[in-house]
C-alpha cells in the first residue's frame, strides 16, 4: 500500500509558499505485532503551527523532512487491543494519508458522543484544540463574571466564535470583532454577540469605545498588532486580557508588537497568555460542557471542508489571508 505525507521543505520567508512543503509518496511498511493501520480521512490545518514552521514556538521548531503535524480523523484499518477495525479515531497524525500507530495519543471516537449535531470532525475543531483553547481561556484566565464585557478578536474563527458563544452562557456582554459583511453578520446573527465590529472599516479604538464605552473587562486576542493595542486602550481597571493566538504576527518580518504598555500600570491590567496542553488532565469535563451546550442548542460551531490532499499546502496558507471561515479541515 501507497503512502503519502507532506513534510516541511524550506523555512518560509514571511507568508508561507507551496514551495515550503514537499509531498512525499512511499510504500507503507506492514504494522508490527500490536500496531494498528489507520486511514487517515480528515487533516486540519492550524494558524498556530505556522511560527513552528520557522522556529521554536510553543513547542520545538518542526525539522526539515519532518512531516507537518496537525490533528487528523481516521478509520482502523488494522485493529489493535486499543483499536478496533472499523472504528473512527482522533489523533495527531499529521498531513498524511495513513498512520500506524500502538495505540497511545489516539482516541476512539465514542458513537454515542459523535452523532446527530456533534460530527466526528468536531473532535478535532469546537471538541478539539480550538474550543478547548475558548473554554480554557476564557474560564480560567479570563476569570469572568457575570454581566462583565468581553471583547473577542477573530470571532468569526473557530476558537473566537466557540469564545463568543460561551462568553454568552456565562453571562457576559460579548463584542466581537470579524472582518466583512458575511463574517460579521456570522457573529451577530449566529453567534449572538451583543455588538460587532468590522476591523477592516474606520477607527478600531474609537469603534470598541463605542460599543463599550464604559470599557472592556475581557479581551480575548487571537490577533495581536493593531488589535491588541486598540483593546489595550480601552481595558478598564483591572481589565484581563487571554492571549490565544497571535496571527497577524506570525508573517511579518518585524513584528508590530504592543505600542501601549502605559495602561497596564495606571489601570492595573494584567494579560497571559496560554498553551491548551497545560490543562490536558480537564479536557473531559471541558469537552462534556460544550458537547452539552451543542445539544442544547446552545452553541453551534461551523465547520469548512476542503477535497483532496494535493490541497493541503494551499489550504493552510490561505488561513494568513484571511480565505477560511470556520474551522478549515482537509478531507483526504
Amino acid at each position: 500500500m501507497q503512502t503519502q505525507r507532506w513534510v516541511l521543505a524550506q523555512r518560509p520567508d514571511g507568508l508561507p509558499a507551496p514551495g515550503d512543503f514537499k509531498l512525499e509518496t512511499s510504500q507503507l511498511p506492514e504494522p508490527k505485532d500490536g500496531e494498528a493501520l489507520i486511514a487517515v480521512e480528515h487533516v486540519s490545518v492550524d494558524p498556530g503551527m505556522r511560527s513552528r514552521l520557522s522556529g521554536d514556538s510553543y513547542a520545538a521548531a518542526l525539522g526539515l523532512g519532518e512531516t507537518i503535524e496537525s490533528a487528523g480523523v481516521g478509520r482502523v484499518l488494522k485493529g489493535n487491543a486499543r483499536l478496533p477495525e472499523g472504528a473512527l479515531v482522533m489523533g495527531g497524525f499529521g498531513w498524511a494519508s495513513h498512520a500506524v500507530s500502538d495505540g497511545r495519543g489516539v482516541q476512539v471516537l465514542d458513537p454515542a458522543v459523535f452523532s446527530g449535531s456533534i460530527s466526528a470532525t468536531a473532535s478535532i475543531g469546537v471538541l478539539g484544540i480550538p474550543g478547548l483553547t475558548a473554554y480554557f481561556g476564557l474560564t480560567d484566565l479570563g476569570k469572568p463574571q457575570a454581566d462583565e464585557t468581553l471583547l473577542v478578536s477573530s470571532a468569526a474563527g473557530p476558537v473566537g466564535a466557540t469564545t463568543v458563544q460561551i462568553g454568552k452562557q456565562l453571562g457576559l456582554r460579548v463584542i466581537g470583532i470579524a472582518g466583512g459583511d458575511a463574517k460579521t453578520a456570522y457573529v451577530r446573527d449566529i453567534l449572538k454577540a451583543d455588538a460587532v465590529i468590522d476591523h477592516r472599516v474606520g477607527d478600531l479604538t474609537m469603534a470598541i469605545n463605542k460599543a463599550a464605552p464604559q470599557g472592556i473587562d475581557i479581551y480575548f486576542d487571537n490577533v495581536g498588532g493593531e488589535q491588541l493595542d486598540a483593546a489595550i486602550l480601552n481595558m478598564k481597571p483591572k481589565g484581563r486580557i487571554v492571549v490565544s493566538g497571535q496571527v497577524s504576527e506570525y508573517n511579518a518580518a518585524e513584528p508590530r508588537g504592543i505600542r501601549w504598555v502605559t495602561p497596564f500600570i495606571t489601570k492595573r491590567l494584567r494579560m497571559e497568555g496560554l498553551v491548551v496542553y497545560d490543562y490536558r488532565k480537564q479536557f473531559g469535563e471541558a469537552q462534556a460542557a460544550i458537547a452539552g451546550w451543542i445539544r442544547s442548542g446552545a452553541l453551534s460551531y461551523r465547520e469548512e471542508i476542503i477535497d483532496g490532499f494535493e490541497k493541503l499546502p494551499e489550504a493552510f496558507i490561505g488561513l494568513f489571508r484571511h480565505e477560511n471561515f470556520g474551522r478549515r479541515l482537509v478531507r483526504i
